[in-house]
């Protein structure tokens, strides 16, 4: 059935289908090879979403009562590419002039346990939306560009309302992943408080998290950190113990700094950075985070990323020169910038109580232009350079480059090459007298 709307809402649904993003010749031409009196397919879940809240669309998903088996006849009838990416789940992507489009039969779930389903092919529109995780999610276009809402999705997205489909609880114990996509979908597109019977539901099943894979955890966790402002999220997360279940390392350090980095964000136009965002909420102690990198099989450069964040020093606000040169050099990858970043976003939510910490604000923002400008010189002796000189290779050879490295820092960076071999020359004669 095609669902009557009213309002912003309605005027998006009309003109979905003179959409630029709809009537594209690669979207037109996966329809056209897909629609006929054998086959319906439709538009679904994120692009109908988006379109309809003034989003962008970017991924465009379809639904068919096709088989896999048929849509990739097609596709090779139509001299279109197709890949098997989830054909064992009735999943089959189309690539059209470079763009990919998932086609995925219909389904209804034969057999769920938290983690994965069990699904059996259909033709029935209702059971297809019924299966699906949330109402603003099970939208669809058809060929014709009408709306057809069969959950009462279109409400839920004109009042900004992430709701599960039927029942909660059953939804949740379907996919506990769920869970953290019902506050990811939250921090993106919803509005007010959250659902009353999403929350209770998420706080009852909050330990089926821990049934999950660590890389589904984390994937779902930076989608949510991504969001323009997931402080709303992040606080019902803690108050249903789910933020708890999922990131321990914020109890009793609290998510108050995302509010000040947030708006720091926007004030200095900024990129939302998950990991970021992450480092405001979670005490900088390298162990703590090292385990944290590893219980959530973060890759390898964002552990890193943590563990340098660790171990880098606050610089102060209004470090001179010599000194903050220092900090820059020592500092490994974005550590120092992370650091003036949360100092700088901390400085400016105290500047509304402390008159002191403008002034503060003001020397980190200055601290973090100058860091955008800097380039890490080259120290320029080498270890092959001492040995040139007559010592020898070992501990003596490692101590007096470490001498010479820091005398260098110290100089701010001024000593040239010769200044500094001509030192090491009088510090391996000294110690040959």
């Amino acid at each position: 059935m095609t669902t009557d709307v009213t309002g912003d809402v309605a005027s998006s649904a009309e003109t979905l289908r003179e959409a630029p993003w709809f009537k594209a010749a690669g979207v037109q031409r996966v329809l056209d090879l897909l629609n006929d009196e054998a086959a319906d397919t439709r538009i679904v879940g994120g692009a109908v979403r988006n379109a309809l809240m003034g989003l962008p669309v970017v991924d465009i998903d379809l639904a068919t009562n096709l088989k896999p088996e048929e849509v990739i006849a097609r596709a090779e009838t139509a001299k279109i590419k197709s890949l098997p990416t989830g054909i064992e789940h009735g999943t089959v992507t189309l690539v059209v002039d470079g763009q990919t489009f998932e086609v995925t039969t219909l389904r209804t779930d034969v057999e769920t346990d938290g983690r994965r389903a069990v699904v059996a092919f259909g033709t029935d529109w209702a059971e297809d939306a019924a299966r699906r995780d949330f109402t603003i999610n099970a939208l669809y276009l058809d060929r014709n560009g009408e709306l057809v809402d069969l959950v009462d999705g279109l409400a839920d997205i004109e009042t900004k309302t992430v709701r599960f489909i039927g029942d909660a609880d059953l939804r949740i114990t379907e996919d506990y992943l769920r869970i953290l996509r019902f506050f990811r979908f939250f921090a993106h597109f919803g509005g007010g408080r959250p659902d009353a019977d999403g929350i209770r539901a998420a706080a009852r099943h909050k330990e089926g998290i821990a049934k999950l894979s660590a890389e589904r955890v984390w994937a779902e966790l930076k989608k949510l950190l991504a969001a323009r402002d997931p402080s709303r999220a992040l606080l019902w997360m803690r108050q249903s113990g789910v933020l708890t279940e999922v990131l321990p390392e914020t109890e009793k350090w609290g998510i108050d700094s995302i509010h000040g980095l947030v708006h720091a964000e926007e004030a200095f136009g900024w990129e939302p950075d998950p990991l970021l965002r992450l480092l405001a909420i979670v005490p900088p102690d390298e162990a703590r985070l090292d385990a944290m990198a590893k219980r959530l099989k973060m890759s390898r450069a964002e552990a890193r990323r943590l563990q340098a964040y660790a171990r880098a020093e606050d610089p102060a606000h209004g470090a001179t020169d010599v000194v903050f040169h220092k900090h820059a050099y020592r500092a490994s990858g974005p550590a120092l910038m992370d650091r003036l970043k949360l100092k700088l976003a901390s400085a400016r939510m105290r500047a509304r109580s402390e008159t002191g910490a403008l002034a503060e604000a003001a020397g980190y923002a200055r601290l973090i232009e100058r860091l955008g400008k800097w380039q890490r010189p080259v120290f320029p002796i080498s270890g092959k350079d001492l040995s040139d000189l007559g010592l020898k290779q070992g501990p003596k050879l490692g101590a007096l480059l470490s001498d010479l490295e820091e005398a260098w820092i110290s100089s701010n960076f001024i000593m040239t090459r010769d200044d500094l071999l001509s030192k090491a020359a009088a510090r391996i004669a000294e110690k040959e007298s």
